[in-house]
């Protein structure tokens, strides 16, 4: 009977397989590979990524070769002898006015200024967005509305007015100066983008934390904080680009012993004297870029992340 049994099933299944192959194959048809669809999308995508990989190409190549093959004036082609020569001349030898130290000096400059001004804007701007998401003051509103038109005001026009304050205080032309403008001018979007993030949380964990009997700071670093690393990440970059990439605020609010990286950058590419040497230049340049590339490699997808997370609500 067993036997019998285990025949039967099997025939009923042979007859269901059978009526599945007769009634044609089911569900979305697959697409093809070389559909017109994706030749247009990968096409234009491919266009798009050699357009904006072609200027980078050819400063590199540019910057691994001697002037005599610079001379000759094929920029596309690949270099005939590697030399790294033009990079140590960008880093520790072109002339920057009446110093001739290269880059180095400006590098240090700019990490003394990107550090603080980075840690301390990021910080104060959670706490700010943190605030005005959950813990709702008299007034809450009209403060958020005014860092929104600071954070739309043009920078042009706040200069003359930070230089008269700064001088002053006595810390025109400082370090300590140039990294109280940027904290203050980042200010404005980081606590937007912090107060929107921080309004997309569940609200009933803060109501929870409340009941529980938790204050304000132990909500911010037991709870908020643990779950903000996108947002974090965000506010790293914006910082970490608009503060190194910055030449407005680095030749108005400094002195030439104090210049930034991307002044003293602006002061090797234009020089008039001597020969105009590309391949240094080109070095210069990629050495002046390599900060925000990396961290735009390293935390790219975290990125993308605390942007789509802190867009949902106002």
């Amino acid at each position: 009977m067993a036997d019998v049994s285990t025949l039967n099933t099997t025939v009923a299944g042979i007859d269901a397989v059978s009526r599945g192959l007769a009634s044609g194959p089911r569900g979305r048809k697959p697409k093809r590979v070389l559909s017109r669809r994706n030749i247009v999308l990968y096409g234009t995508l491919t266009v798009a990524a050699l357009y904006y990989l072609l200027p980078l190409y050819v400063m590199v190549v540019t910057s691994l070769k001697g002037m005599p093959e610079v001379r000759l004036g094929n920029i596309f082609a690949p270099p005939m002898e590697i030399t790294f020569e033009p990079w140590v001349k960008a880093w520790a030898q072109a002339c920057t006015g009446l110093n001739c130290d290269g880059l180095s000096r400006g590098f240090w400059n700019s990490v003394r200024i990107l550090v603080p001004s980075v840690v301390v804007s990021i910080a104060v701007a959670s706490v700010s967005g943190y605030a005005l998401a959950n813990w709702r003051f008299k007034g809450a509103e009209l403060f958020f509305s005014i860092l929104i038109i600071g954070a739309f005001i043009p920078y042009q026009v706040m200069i003359y007015p930070i230089v008269i304050v700064l001088r002053e205080l006595g810390i025109y032309g400082t370090l300590t100066g140039l990294v109280i403008v940027h904290t203050i001018f980042g200010m404005p979007i980081l606590t937007l983008l912090f107060r929107n993030y921080f309004a997309s949380l569940p609200v009933e964990l803060f109501k929870a934390a409340r009941i529980d009997g938790a204050g304000f700071w132990q909500i911010y670093f037991r709870i908020m904080l643990p779950m903000s690393l996108p947002i974090f990440v965000v506010a790293m970059i914006l910082q970490v680009t608009g503060i190194w990439n910055d030449f407005l605020f680095g030749v108005v609010f400094t002195r030439p012993d104090t210049y930034p990286m991307t002044v003293q950058l602006n002061n090797i590419v234009n020089s008039v004297q001597g020969v105009k040497e590309y391949n240094v230049n080109m070095a210069a340049t990629l050495l002046t870029g390599a900060v925000p590339l990396i961290v735009y490699f390293v935390s790219g997808r975290l990125f993308v992340r605390g942007i789509a997370a802190g867009a949902v609500k106002g």
